[in-house]
């Protein structure tokens, strides 16, 4: 199905980060002009908002569209709304170790899964790329490349369980081991959506 002018610029907004309006254009195959008519029509629906930003050097400032909370909204939230209910209910009634038990049952089960998808007698490159594939097909937008240096990069550009991360940071450290259990590699994360970051991002590199 062919996707609107507007849905496209929220994925590459969401994917790419905050852009000028001729880099929209660009990207989406119309003039500058028409990027800054769509995009100021997606401003007055709430969308996204532009910020000028000091240019590099002498240069002019520059004028760079980013997403709302709202805009961000129109990404999938894996029901986050109930999923915060049932934490913050599971806290006060069970206690936390109830939630940790949830926590650790969710690692298992999502390392049976990863296990079954991802081949560990390949290469550390094509285990990192079957896991971007894993992670896009469940709602993180992930991406991934390899530097000069060899060092493997993993970003992700949505979490679908970020409301429930935002209760229960046992969610993100459960994240981070279970990329280094089926990756068998050193892996840090150095960008997090819940530290602020528009992402969330992962070094990765053999184990020693």
């Amino acid at each position: 199905m062919r996707q609107s002018p507007a849905n496209r610029i929220l994925i590459l907004l969401k994917t790419d980060g905050p852009q000028l309006a001729a880099d929209v254009g660009d990207a989406l195959g119309i003039s500058s002009e028409a990027a800054r008519q769509q995009l100021t029509k997606m401003a007055e629906e709430g969308l996204v908002e532009p910020v000028t930003e000091a240019a590099s050097g002498r240069g002019r400032p520059r004028q760079l569209w980013h997403l709302t909370v709202a805009g961000n909204r129109q990404f999938p939230d894996g029901h986050a709304d109930l999923t915060a209910t049932l934490l913050s209910t599971m806290v006060s009634q069970l206690g936390q170790g109830a939630v940790d038990i949830v926590i650790s049952a969710r690692e298992t089960e999502t390392l049976r899964r990863y296990r079954a998808q991802i081949n560990i007698d390949e290469d550390l490159p094509s285990r990192v790329a079957s896991l971007a594939a894993v992670r896009t097909q469940e709602g993180y937008m992930a991406d991934h490349w390899q530097e000069d240096d060899g060092t493997l990069v993993l970003v992700e550009n949505h979490c679908p369980i970020c409301t429930a991360a935002s209760g229960c940071s046992g969610f993100c450290r459960s994240e981070l081991e279970t990329f280094r259990a089926i990756l068998g590699a050193q892996v840090e994360r150095e960008e997090h959506i819940l530290l602020g970051a528009r992402r969330c991002a992962y070094r990765i590199r053999a184990a020693a």
